[in-house]
C-alpha cells in the first residue's frame, strides 16, 4: 500500500489551522478537569465534540487555504494522540472503559514510540499520515464521546453505548492496522538506508 505525503505548502507557524491545533491541545487539561474532578460529563462531552470538529476543520482549512505546514504536521497528530490518550485514561479511571481496551490503544502508541529513535537516526521526525490512520482517529474521536454519553440510563445512553462501541471496535482495528503500516514504513526506510 503506497503512502502519499502531504507536501508542506507554507513555512508560516501562525496559521488558522495551527491555531486550531493549539486550541485543541489546550482543551486536553480542561477535558481532564471536567471529567475527573468536576465529573461534568456533559461539558466534557462538549469539549470532546469540539475537539473532533476542530480536528476535521483544521485539516480542511489547511488544504483549502494552502496552509499545510511542518508545524501543523506535528501539532495535529500530537493533539489527536493526546486527546485519545487522555480520554482513554479518564474513561478507564471512571470505569466507563474496561482496562483491556485502554491497554490495546496505549499499546499501539508504545509500539510506535519504540520506532522513534530509529527515525531520528535517519533525520526524520514524523511519518506521512496514512488514510487508515485518519480513519482510525475519526472512529476513536467519535467513539470516546459517545461512550462517555453512554454512561447512564435511558434510551439516549443506550444508543450512545451501542454506536460508541461500534466506532470503538472499528477504531481500534484501524488504529492497529495504521500502526502496522507505520512500522512497515520505518522498516523500509531503515532497509533503504
Amino acid at each position: 500500500m503506497e503512502v502519499q505525503e502531504t507536501e508542506v505548502q507554507t513555512n508560516r507557524v501562525f496559521t488558522v489551522p495551527n491555531l486550531l491545533s493549539v486550541i485543541r491541545l489546550l482543551g486536553v487539561p480542561l477535558f481532564l478537569w471536567l471529567i475527573l474532578v468536576e465529573e461534568a460529563d456533559l461539558w466534557a462531552f462538549v469539549v470532546l465534540a469540539a475537539s473532533a470538529f476542530t480536528d476535521y476543520l483544521d485539516g480542511k482549512l489547511a488544504r483549502r487555504w494552502h496552509q499545510i505546514s511542518r508545524v501543523g504536521q506535528v501539532l495535529d497528530p500530537l493533539a489527536d494522540r493526546l486527546y485519545i490518550f487522555a480520554t482513554v485514561v479518564a474513561l478507564t479511571l471512571r470505569e466507563i472503559l474496561p482496562l483491556w481496551f485502554a491497554v490495546l490503544l496505549v499499546g499501539r502508541d508504545v509500539l510506535l514510540a519504540c520506532l522513534v529513535p530509529a527515525l531520528r537516526r535517519r533525520g526524520l521526525t514524523v511519518l506521512p499520515v496514512h488514510f487508515v490512520g485518519k480513519a482510525a482517529t475519526f472512529c476513536l474521536l467519535y467513539a470516546l464521546p459517545l461512550l462517555l454519553l453512554g454512561d447512564g440510563d435511558g434510551t439516549l445512553a443506550l444508543l450512545a453505548r451501542v454506536f460508541g462501541w461500534a466506532f470503538a471496535v472499528w477504531g481500534v482495528g484501524l488504529y492497529w492496522w495504521a500502526g502496522l503500516i507505520y512500522a512497515e514504513q520505518v522498516r523500509r526506510l531503515l532497509r533503504a538506508a
